[in-house]
């Protein structure tokens, strides 16, 4: 239910009604699953919601320079990649992007490349966890119970006394 509060004041009048001059209200940018976006994207925008509405409205990926902190940890976490590129390419994609709107990017998540319209690969940055989490479709807590027969068996092998000391009875 997050979807339309995605760039709520510049999709929506006032009175609620949609701006059709607003370019993700366009038939044709309503299905888009790759948002190619401006620096510093997401900052201030720290709670997840700001993720849930963008992941709800169908974007999978944000491309952009650079990323607000928190935002950038809340997208991973919530199943959305966040893509950080050098500032000549990120350039390069928004003047694509404004030439020709139908232009189209491709992410491959699993080799860490994108293919821009003209054909050209590039590697992007993401860390083997994030990467993982995002192709296996697991959150932090789904992670953990896939760990659980490791966690049981540490459990299993440590001392029966330690449960009962105090953190600094051993000094």
């Amino acid at each position: 239910g997050y979807r339309n509060f995605l760039f709520h004041d510049d999709r929506f009048n006032g009175d609620g009604s949609v701006r059709q001059d607003f370019l993700l209200n366009r038939e044709t940018y309503t299905r888009t699953r790759i948002l190619v976006y401006g620096k510093n994207f997401g900052y201030g925008s720290t709670r997840e919601g700001a993720v849930y509405a963008l992941y709800d409205f169908g974007i999978r990926v944000v491309i952009a320079p650079s990323f607000g902190d928190i935002f950038f940890s809340n997208a991973l976490k919530n199943g959305l990649l966040p893509i950080v590129l050098p500032a000549p390419l990120h350039a390069t994609l928004m003047r694509i992007a404004n030439e020709d709107l139908a232009a189209t990017v491709t992410i491959d998540l699993a080799s860490a490349t994108m293919t821009t319209p003209d054909g050209a690969t590039h590697t992007f940055p993401i860390d083997t966890f994030s990467q993982k989490m995002l192709l296996e479709g697991l959150d932090e807590l789904d992670y953990i119970r896939t760990q659980i027969s490791k966690i049981e068996a540490h459990e299993r092998a440590r001392p029966a006394t330690i449960d009962t000391l105090h953190p600094n009875a051993a000094r």
